[in-house]
């Protein structure tokens, strides 16, 4: 059975890095780490994600633009997009995803079962599909 593909855009190489190692280390994931948000949408198009994990606040496009720019794509509109944020805390976010608009927000720095768990329920419900 093939890997569904992961790709991650975060322009904090630690962070992604660490969301990478958690996603491959499932053996369920290829993961793809962009930093730069001006390369993510391109990126995705040829890596044809199953998933697209995007940090809020990134310099240049942020990560709601690139999820409205992907929605417009008719090759990118179908994939699921996670968040990851620093603005907003876990005790905030609780043990749970928060959800605004139909988009699913994970604080920073993530819990490794908690984004492995939302991360594998938003691509089982895109391959059910």
């Amino acid at each position: 059975m093939s890997k569904a593909r992961v790709l991650v855009v975060d322009d904090d190489v630690n962070l992604s890095r660490l969301a990478g190692m958690i996603l491959e280390s499932s053996a369920r994931y290829e993961v793809l780490l962009v930093h730069e948000s001006a390369r993510a949408l391109s990126a995705a198009v040829q890596f044809r994600p199953d998933l697209m994990l995007l940090d809020v606040d990134m310099p240049g496009k942020d990560g709601g633009e690139l999820a409205r720019e992907a929605a417009a794509d008719s090759r990118l509109r179908d994939i699921p997009i996670l968040f990851l944020t620093g603005l907003v805390s876990h005790h905030e976010a609780g043990n749970a995803p928060l959800e605004s608009g139909g988009m699913k927000f994970l604080a920073k720095p993530v819990e490794p079962a908690v984004l492995l768990a939302e991360v594998d329920r938003l691509v089982s419900n895109r391959l059910a599909a």
